[in-house]
Parts: C-alpha cells; structure tokens; sequence
C-alpha cells in the first residue's frame, strides 16, 4: 500500500488548499486529497495543528504549500496519512478518531473516482 500511495501522489504539484468543514487540496493530474480529520502541518520552524470542522481559513503555513511538490507519500501502520514537501512542510493527517459517523478520515481520489480511502477504525480501502 504505501508504495501504491507514494507512486500515485510523488511529484504532484499543489495547485490550490481550501479549509471549508475539511481540507481539500488540489494536486495536479487532477488527484484530489481530502481529510475530515484534525491534521497536522509540520514546518522548519513551528508545528501547526487544524482542526477543520471549525471552518477556519488556510494558515500562512498552509497556504505556502501553494506550488509545493509532493516528495513523499505513506501510510502509518495505524492508518495515518503524511505527505512530505520537502522545504514546504510535512502534513499528517491521522486515522480516525471518531470524528463525524460514515467519514473517513481521508481520502485520495484521482478523476475517475477514490484511489485511497481511509475508514473508521484506522482500515484501508484502495
């Protein structure tokens, strides 16, 4: 799985964030990545978490990501998503953690459709 999830998102490009209930960021080749859960962005110089059901704007951290290539891609073993940036940051986004019922806590989709979803209880569906 984590090979499958970093050939498919390594070398995308960023092409536009949004914060709106869930984060959703636009990569190029029209693969789209969601997440319902709380996440994580991790910089060289701080740590930021978001929480998007709050509905808040991207940060000044997020929105940099802007143009931002995907380098790495993975899976932690309990579920997670981390994608690397390089210089730009590091975002997590963890498994569920009983966030609202039936969402999953992320999601890749390319433009026929999921690539990757991630399930209640930590489980992945390619």
């Amino acid at each position: 799985m984590a090979g499958e999830i970093e050939s498919a998102l390594t070398g995308c490009r960023v092409e536009a964030i949004s914060v709106a209930g869930r984060l959703t960021v636009a990569l190029s080749g029209g693969v789209v990545v969601t997440a319902a859960n709380d996440f994580r962005l991790r910089t060289a110089t701080e740590v930021e978490h978001f929480y998007p059901r709050l509905a808040l704007g991207p940060s000044g951290a997020l929105s940099a990501l802007v143009g931002a290539r995907v380098i790495g891609a993975g899976v932690t073993r309990a579920g997670g998503l981390e994608l690397d940036f390089g210089a730009a940051g590091q975002l997590s986004v963890p498994p569920d953690t009983g966030g609202p019922a039936g969402a999953e806590a992320w999601r890749v989709a390319g433009p026929h459709g999921p690539l990757f979803t991630a399930e209640p209880g930590g489980y992945l569906a390619v």
